[in-house]
């Protein structure tokens, strides 16, 4: 799915490329666009940064937790 999705795309892409080239795009338009995917892009990167650190979080303590579990084997 996500390959058909990038497939169509680029298609949509090189087609306003190609109005582009020949004068059809408006200059205003496709700075709307620009404008809309960078304020996605960062939207992703501060939700990626957001599980990233919950995630190490959650390593941590897994980890204490691992540490915990075995000081009981040794004393067995």
């Amino acid at each position: 799915m996500v390959e058909f999705i990038r497939k169509a795309m680029d298609w949509v892409l090189k087609k306003e490329a190609d109005a582009a080239k020949n004068c059809y795009a408006k200059p205003k338009d496709v700075e709307k666009q620009i404008t809309m995917i960078e304020k996605k892009k960062e939207a992703l990167e501060k939700q990626h940064k957001e599980n990233i650190t919950e995630l190490g979080h959650i390593l941590d303590k897994l980890h204490f937790i691992k540490a915990e579990s075995l000081k009981c084997k040794i004393k067995n």
